[in-house]
């Protein structure tokens, strides 16, 4: 079992020591434990400090592509070192390395596919309050998009198997988080979670410079990720939305002319005529939407076989070392008559 921690960093220099001397050198269950530095474009001294603590394994970048792709290409070098597990945390040294032991054993056991650590944020002392009923109320969208039952959906100190790297797709650049719990959801994985408490805070945030700007990231990302697998939830609301509201001048209209009122009005008419209009174009958009989700569907197959093909897995092998397999096969020979 090889456990590859990856980390990815943009000018971590002063924290990334913290975080590196803090990693578990034994685990239970796990036989290797490679970690693994992403390099978003660093112009500070952090390279060299992670070589200078023993770190063999980079992915660098030229310039700065984010936190979203630096998940994807370290989960692509991750699989291409034949890890069973990987741990994704971060540079700043603002999770508890120390748990990475009890964040990788559900995977181990066979018994979760991810493992998502719970920062009980109401815990944490430099979230404001206004920044704690943001979090609750993203983790309350992530779950409904997701179906899960998550406490922090945006914690991005969490463990994977390699069967839910082979079959997740990240597409968001910005962050990575609550994309791959919509799939994960979605794909029928197993989600736990385990409550830490994070360290103390030792810099500002580089994702985003304001909490709009945060806020309409992340709601982009939802929205994006909810529409790939879900686009007749949105487009049947709006279809109702604009049906029904677009009833209302009609029925103003029907009203006036029983009374009497048989001239003029044809506001009434024209903005009820526009209104389902709207209505019927969310049922085609729905239609499409739908369509173009099952074409994902099988884009998302063959993507899982190049995957497989590409890092030397095949589906039951993969299943079998994490104890889900969920189909067996047999073959009985017929006797000769």
């Amino acid at each position: 079992m090889k456990l590859v921690v990856q980390i990815p960093c943009l000018n971590e220099e002063e924290t990334l020591p913290l975080v590196l001397a803090s990693i578990p050198r034994e685990i239970p269950g796990v036989d290797e434990i490679v970690v693994l530095v992403i390099d978003d474009g660093c112009t500070d001294r952090t390279v060299e400090v992670a070589r200078d603590h023993g770190v063999t394994e980079f992915v660098h970048h030229v310039r700065n592509q984010g936190l979203g792709r630096s998940f994807h290409d370290g989960v692509i070098r991750a699989l291409e070192l034949g890890a069973d597990v990987v741990v994704n945390t971060d540079g700043d040294n603002q999770y508890p390395q120390e748990r990475i032991t009890d964040l990788v054993q559900p995977i181990v056991a066979g018994k979760a596919d991810i493992v998502i650590a719970d920062r009980q944020v109401h815990l944490v002392e430099h979230f404001s309050w206004a920044k704690k009923q943001l979090q609750k109320v993203g983790s309350a969208v992530v779950n409904r998009a997701a179906g899960t039952k998550l406490p922090d959906a945006a914690s991005g100190f969490r463990a994977y198997s390699r069967e839910s790297l082979i079959l997740l797709n990240t597409i968001t650049r910005f962050s990575y988080c609550m994309e791959t719990i919509i799939q994960a959801g979605n794909k029928n994985l197993k989600i736990a979670s385990i409550p830490v408490v994070t360290n103390a805070k030792t810099r500002e945030s580089r994702l985003f410079k304001t909490t709009p700007e945060h806020i309409a990231k992340s709601a982009m990302a939802i929205i994006r990720s909810f529409i790939m697998y879900k686009p007749y939830v949105i487009f049947s609301w709006l279809t109702l939305f604009f049906g029904v509201v677009g009833m209302i001048p009609f029925l103003r209209y029907g009203v006036l002319w029983t009374q009497g009122e048989q001239g003029g009005h044809l506001q009434s008419l024209l903005l009820g005529v526009l209104l389902l209009t709207m209505a019927m174009l969310c049922v085609m958009l729905g239609v499409v939407a739908d369509l173009i989700r099952t074409n994902r569907v099988l884009i998302e197959d063959n993507l899982e076989h190049t995957k497989r093909l590409r890092f030397g897995d095949s589906a039951e092998e993969s299943l079998v070392r994490h104890g889900l397999s969920k189909v067996t096969y047999e073959r009985v020979e017929s006797s000769p008559s």
